[in-house]
């Protein structure tokens, strides 16, 4: 009887939840459609599509309400300038030597000192070599004393004319040795041939025993310099062309502190053959040196002026590039976008120099928007083109 009271218990009770269940609301269909269903962590593709269409009318929305600045290329004749790597040599610059072997006596100068042509600069020890021309001159007034002995002797015809001539031709031989014993002594006596600016030592010190030809120093003449810089063909071509019409060509010198020699620089020479592996060639121009400034082998760079016509600029941000070309959004005058192809002639920093692409009247967008996208339409302001370059501090004349 308890088994059976259990039983009809348990039946009830699965019966009220059945029937609480089916009395539950179905949800409605177009609401399912936008509510969120989660499979295994995911969202559905129609929520993703929704989600999509909602941020692409918000970029839509945003584009709509935003104005852009847009400008012009500036157009103005420019100078700029052509940069070429170059060094400074020397117009004089030579090697001091020893001629003569012996113990350095005197070292008369110091590394770096502005000498005069003339100017004593090492001295060899001169005790041999002028015990060689006191000799030479003992030798020389002996041969005199016999010539004048035999000469005597002859006119009295005591001896033949022929022993007096080889006295004179004695006399003549000791004379010689004289003096290149006296080029000997004078050799001992290292001057400077020229004005100029004395080098670095060689290892020798005050002391040392120097043998014959041995390096001692150098000597550059700083007055006036060459330096040497190398141009592709085409600028060799136009250099020429531009000679032949008689054009000046002046040409400036940066320094490696970045600041410009005052003194201006004239191309000169050009070698006479183009290097078969770089395909340059070396030009020569020189520079006057008044207060020193310069120096044998210091580098720094030639600034090659050209003046550019009817210049073509545009900012270098206003442009971008997809794989070897570059482009820029142009806008109409309803605001639409286009995108561009342009030619670069010349990179400047901060700037473009363009060749073709893009007409003087035409706008584009001063700074490339990520959001935009060519057929959109924008509203814009225009911003004068010579106020952006300004911003940009363009480095040309």
């Amino acid at each position: 009887m308890k088994l059976f009271r259990t039983l009809t218990f348990c039946s009830s009770a699965f019966l009220l939840v059945l029937c609480t269940t089916g009395c539950q609301t179905l949800p409605d269909s177009k609401a399912a459609m936008h509510t969120m269903h989660v499979v295994d962590g995911k969202k559905s593709a129609g929520d993703d599509q929704n989600q999509n269409q909602d941020q692409d009318q918000a970029e839509a929305d945003e584009i709509a309400h935003t104005t852009y600045e847009v400008t012009k290329p500036y157009v103005e004749d420019l100078t700029l300038n052509d940069e070429y790597v170059c060094q400074i040599r020397a117009i004089q610059h030579i090697e001091i030597r020893s001629l003569e072997k012996g113990y350095l006596q005197n070292v008369l100068i110091d590394e770096g000192q502005t000498v005069h042509k003339g100017q004593l600069l090492f001295q060899i020890k001169p005790t041999v070599y002028q015990a060689d021309v006191e000799k030479s001159e003992a030798e020389v007034e002996l041969s005199k004393i016999e010539l004048q002995n035999n000469q005597a002797l002859a006119d009295k015809d005591i001896i033949s004319t022929t022993e007096a001539a080889m006295s004179a031709a004695k006399l003549a031989k000791v004379k010689a040795e004289l003096e290149l014993a006296k080029t000997h002594l004078g050799f001992t006596e290292i001057r400077a041939p020229f004005d100029g600016l004395i080098g670095r030592f060689n290892d020798v010190r005050l002391g040392s025993l120097l043998e014959e030809n041995e390096l001692l120093t150098t000597l550059s003449d700083t007055h006036k310099l060459w330096v040497y810089f190398n141009v592709p063909e085409a600028v060799y071509l136009n250099y020429i062309q531009n000679r032949n019409k008689g054009v000046a060509q002046k040409v400036q010198l940066q320094l490696a502190n970045g600041e410009i020699y005052p003194e201006g620089g004239t191309i000169e020479v050009i070698q006479s053959d183009f290097n078969s592996t770089s395909g340059n060639i070396a030009f020569r121009a020189s520079f006057s040196n008044p207060k020193g400034l310069l120096r044998y082998g210091q580098t720094g760079k030639i600034l090659w002026p050209k003046n550019i016509s009817h210049a073509i600029v545009v900012p270098q941000k206003s442009t971008f590039e997809i794989l070897d070309k570059r482009f820029m959004y142009v806008v109409d005058k309803d605001g639409e976008i286009h995108e561009r192809v342009i030619k670069v002639a010349r990179e400047e920093p901060n700037i473009y120099i363009v060749e073709s692409g893009i007409s003087p009247d035409e706008m584009f967008l001063l700074e490339r928007q990520n959001k935009l996208d060519k057929g959109d339409k924008i509203h814009y302001k225009l911003i004068d083109p010579k106020t952006v370059v300004k911003n940009l501090n363009l480095y040309a004349n």
